[in-house]
């Protein structure tokens, strides 16, 4: 890309690749200045001024496209006769994208074709796009590597058979529901009858079993509240923002009422129960993780001696099984 100018300012001839960059108008008789303005040496307005920085890089700026920049170097041309002076001489001015390259060849539609063979101009394409490729890649991996995070993050908080948070999450959220000073309840949940439903029909069934109790307890609680399965038919619900026993009498009655319906499997009736045992931690009360999970236990194992299908709150009387006179369901029907 090269302009030949007169002293005057006037081009005389413009390389190919500069016929593209002006779709209207011409270039030939014009003036440079008009054409391009000098970013560096500033204000420069006049071949004069710059022929003295000849085979120096120069910076310009399409006129009426102040966006495309380019670099030059100014190199005289030979004089004509030996007694030309030198400043009555033709400059030719060679041009360079630069680093705006895929700017300008995006701008003026330019190929391969519009340089020449020794300009750098096509090796920066490919260096960019290369670059750019390995841009798109490295964000893709990340993407992937982040999603496999987040994955990973979940199944190792999740209870593969019933889809609900395991141990390891339970203790993470007690731990910040106590960090809170907030009031919440924990609630000890453990299926009555579940052993002669394993024994009889076999794990399948259990596992049936499990998994339709983990889906009673997910409907009976709020979505706030986190349902966990803590071991092989041991639930623990930790319920934020209780205020009093009343909402945890509640929450068990729903779920002991539901889980003693019986269980579909294979042609037989699955029936089980559930013994509960819960605690109320009140809004600042300066609670212990390990002691908060042993009251409720020992409340969930009041209910158990108690005749089972039945809910206890710590420090209060156990009360009679939820359903009044309800026979004591059989593990098959």
């Amino acid at each position: 890309m090269h302009v030949i100018v007169q002293p005057c300012g006037r081009i005389r001839h413009v390389g190919p690749t500069i016929h593209k960059l002006r779709h209207r108008g011409t270039w030939i008789g014009s003036n440079f200045f008009d054409q391009f303005v000098m970013r560096r040496p500033n204000m420069a307005d006049s071949i004069a001024q710059i022929r003295p920085m000849a085979g120096r890089k120069l910076h310009l700026a399409l006129h009426d496209r102040p966006e495309q920049i380019f670099k030059g170097v100014l190199v005289p041309l030979p004089c004509g006769t030996e007694q030309m002076e030198s400043s009555e001489t033709d400059c030719l001015i060679n041009l360079s994208f630069g680093i705006s390259i895929l700017n300008g060849v995006r701008t003026h539609r330019l190929s391969n074709a519009d340089f020449a063979p020794t300009d750098l101009a096509v090796e920066m394409l490919y260096l960019m796009e290369a670059k750019s490729a390995a841009m798109a890649a490295s964000r893709a991996l990340n993407q992937k590597l982040e999603v496999a995070k987040i994955a990973a993050e979940e199944q190792a908080f999740t209870d593969t058979l019933t889809g609900l948070k395991n141990r390891r999450a339970m203790d993470h959220v007690l731990s910040r529901l106590i960090a809170g000073n907030k009031g919440f309840a924990v609630m000890q949940i453990d299926l009555d009858y579940f052993k002669a439903v394993n024994d009889s029909l076999g794990h399948a069934a259990g596992d049936h079993v499990l998994q339709t109790a983990a889906r009673i307890m997910v409907e009976a609680t709020r979505d706030i509240d986190t349902v966990a399965r803590v071991g092989g038919d041991e639930f623990t619900l930790l319920l934020p923002g209780v205020t009093g026993s009343a909402h945890l009498a509640q929450v068990a009655e729903r779920i002991i009422t539901r889980l003693e319906w019986p269980i579909g499997f294979d042609g037989a009736a699955c029936r089980v129960s559930a013994s509960v045992g819960s605690i109320w931690v009140k809004a600042g009360q300066n609670a212990v993780a390990e002691d908060v999970l042993s009251d409720a236990d020992a409340a969930l194992y009041r209910s158990k001696q108690a005749g089972r299908a039945r809910h206890t709150v710590h420090g209060e009387t156990v009360p009679d099984a939820m359903q009044k006179g309800r026979e004591k369901p059989h593990a098959l029907q």
